[in-house]
């Protein structure tokens, strides 16, 4: 681990709002591709529905009003599929998306809300109309960029599936070949992507499937190529376990933190964990990594890889209340993916990648304003973003979950019920150097959801309601108690 080293400090502050660009909303009817389907068909592999970057402009104030301050975007960059991940051009906007002065317009329009906006970055892998592949369709042995991929032999076989594959492609698929990062003008290319769309304005990356580019020194130069870039720019990698490797001080920010989400899916969606494995589960997550990359860490609860959260707990959404607040209240940057937050549903792709539906009519209207009010919560309470955390025990109870936040400013409590059932419980607050306090007897916390007021007692906060598949957030300032 570095020895000095810090993430991009708006992180720690941010709310991100995940975005597949094709199905967020259609604001440029005229790039629509000639065989688009109507807005909100069902979702296929390979179907279009005209999702645009205008789309997203049109839908800022949108977003801005829900408390999102960063954007995620997948990718966005020319290629044949509905998803992206396909690139052929990594300098061009995908033209059903727009084009560069579309970019540039919401780059600018979404800063001056005051939302930032990281991209996808595709780089193991390209699409077969990428300009290097293409070369070695046409020019075979002649051709110059022979060792831009792993190629075993020639003629390359990308569309003749009944000859064997004889190129390296991710996951073996032939639709999208795999680049060799240890050739340097490979290397170089790559490089010079991530170069320019920070210079364009882009606040960050994602990095897809970073872990199938096994060399370190390329994370490392990526790394050292963005931050001079911008040194303020963010990044993350898709890593779906351990990514202790890459979170050394000299790579990536973060991760997408998907060890987090499967414990809150079996908590809250699931109801396969009590609250005490609950909490030995996320003490293990602290565990892993510095406190600086845990502030920083991407907490989402659903993408465009896995199944809609609200699919995941049965078609429940009372599940999902405590799972937000839960999400709001933690360290680390919040994620919500487009459409959770008025109730979508999807299984795994191409089912958790539908369109937003833009007709309110069709939104579960109190999720929305859950959504919003736990976001409001984080906003205003620096000590949910970057205060100190720990579990707190909860005597004879072993489905609520309870921990504190604090900072020098203030306290908070936080208890979350994923059972349908309402819990009425004591809570006692031990004083001692890693607790949030000492809580001096009288002092009075208040309930910031239901503006319940409780006071402490000999060391207790007695007879505390938490309302079944909700939570309780009781606050205290420290100068209440002076």
């Amino acid at each position: 681990m570095s020895d000095i080293f810090t993430t991009p400090d708006w992180v720690k502050h941010a709310v991100f709002y995940q975005i597949f660009p094709e199905r967020f909303a259609n604001g440029d009817p005229a790039r629509n591709p000639e065989n688009v389907l109507p807005w909100g068909a069902l979702p296929t592999a390979k179907s279009f529905m005209g999702g645009d970057l205008r789309g997203i402009i049109t839908h800022l104030d949108y977003l801005a009003d829900l408390g999102v301050t960063a954007l995620y975007l997948n990718p966005i960059f020319h290629a044949a599929s509905n998803h992206k991940f396909d690139t052929y051009d990594y300098f061009r906007i995908d033209p059903h998306f727009g084009d560069m002065a579309t970019f540039h317009e919401l780059i600018d329009q979404a800063h001056q809300r005051g939302i930032r906006v990281i991209l996808d970055a595709v780089l193991n892998h390209c699409g077969r109309g990428f300009f290097a592949f293409h070369d070695i369709l046409e020019n075979d042995a002649a051709s110059p960029y022979l060792n831009w991929f792993h190629i075993t032999k020639l003629p390359l076989h990308p569309y003749d599936m009944t000859k064997p594959a004889n190129y390296a492609g991710w996951w073996n698929l032939r639709s999208l070949p795999k680049f060799n990062t240890e050739h340097p003008p490979v290397r170089q290319f790559l490089l010079n992507v991530a170069r320019y769309w920070i210079e364009q304005g882009a606040d960050g990356w994602r990095l897809d499937v970073p872990n199938e580019i096994d060399d370190h020194d390329f994370w490392r130069e990526f790394r050292h190529v963005v931050k001079t870039a911008n040194p303020e720019a963010y990044i993350v990698g898709e890593i779906w376990e351990d990514a202790s490797i890459w979170l050394d001080g000299t790579q990536f920010d973060a991760v997408m933190n998907y060890p987090w989400r499967d414990l809150c899916h079996d908590f809250f969606a699931h109801e396969r964990l009590d609250a005490v494995h609950f909490g030995q589960g996320l003490a293990q997550l602290f565990q892993r990594y510095q406190r600086e990359i845990t502030l920083a860490q991407f907490n989402l609860l659903g993408s465009h890889d896995t199944a809609r959260f609200i699919t995941e707990a049965g078609g429940d959404v009372s599940r999902f209340y405590p799972a937000v607040l839960f999400q709001m209240t933690f360290p680390g940057a919040p994620c919500i993916y487009y459409g959770d937050e008025i109730g979508m549903e999807g299984v795994k792709d191409p089912g958790s990648r539908a369109c937003f539906p833009w007709d309110t009519a069709q939104w579960n209207q109190e999720l929305h304003a859950w959504f919003k009010h736990c976001i409001a919560l984080r906003h205003a309470h620096p000590a949910l973003r970057t205060g100190r955390f720990r579990t707190l025990p909860t005597p004879a109870n072993r489905s609520v979950f309870a921990f504190a936040r604090w900072n020098e400013d203030e306290r908070l409590i936080v208890l979350l019920n994923p059972k349908a059932q309402p819990v009425t419980l004591d809570l006692p607050l031990h004083a001692d150097e890693a607790a949030p306090g000492p809580f001096a007897d009288g002092v009075m916390l208040t309930d910031l959801l239901s503006e319940q007021v409780y006071t402490m007692r000999n060391g207790v906060v007695a007879q505390v309601h938490v309302p079944g598949r909700r939570g309780v957030v009781l606050h205290s300032a420290h100068q209440n108690e002076m």
